[in-house]
């Protein structure tokens, strides 16, 4: 694989599938969904989906994955604030043999405009 072809698989541009934000709550009773946040630690602790996993782009590779036990099999839906650093972690998920993934369409903004529930694991 050329180094563009590297590159180009963590731009944050480009199209990916997409579910938006009332279909993946519908969905969260489901035992077969996962949700893979890739916002900062930082941001997560603020607020996040209940029952999201939160894996930073930043520290996105073969072996966080692995660590956060990830189901290939399960419907998964990447999150980040404004569906930009979600793109390249569908890309990847993908090319590691995830069957079905997602991004939030929107991100969590659209997430929080729609008033779907959060939690927060931040003191502030």
């Amino acid at each position: 694989m050329s180094f563009l072809s590297r590159l180009s698989q963590w731009l944050p541009f480009g199209d990916v599938p997409e579910m938006d934000a009332k279909s993946v709550f519908q969905h969260l009773e489901d035992n077969n969904i996962q949700i893979v946040d890739v916002r900062t630690s930082l941001e997560w602790d603020k607020s996040h989906i209940k029952g999201s996993i939160n894996l930073p782009i930043t520290h996105y590779s073969a072996d966080s994955v692995r660590q956060k036990r990830l189901n290939k099999d399960h419907l998964t839906i990447v999150i980040c604030l404004s569906a930009h650093r979600s793109i390249p972690a569908v890309r990847k998920l993908k090319q590691s043999g995830f069957k079905e993934v997602y991004q939030l369409k929107g991100g969590m903004l659209s997430w929080w405009k729609a008033k779907l529930p959060t939690l927060s694991t931040s003191n502030k």
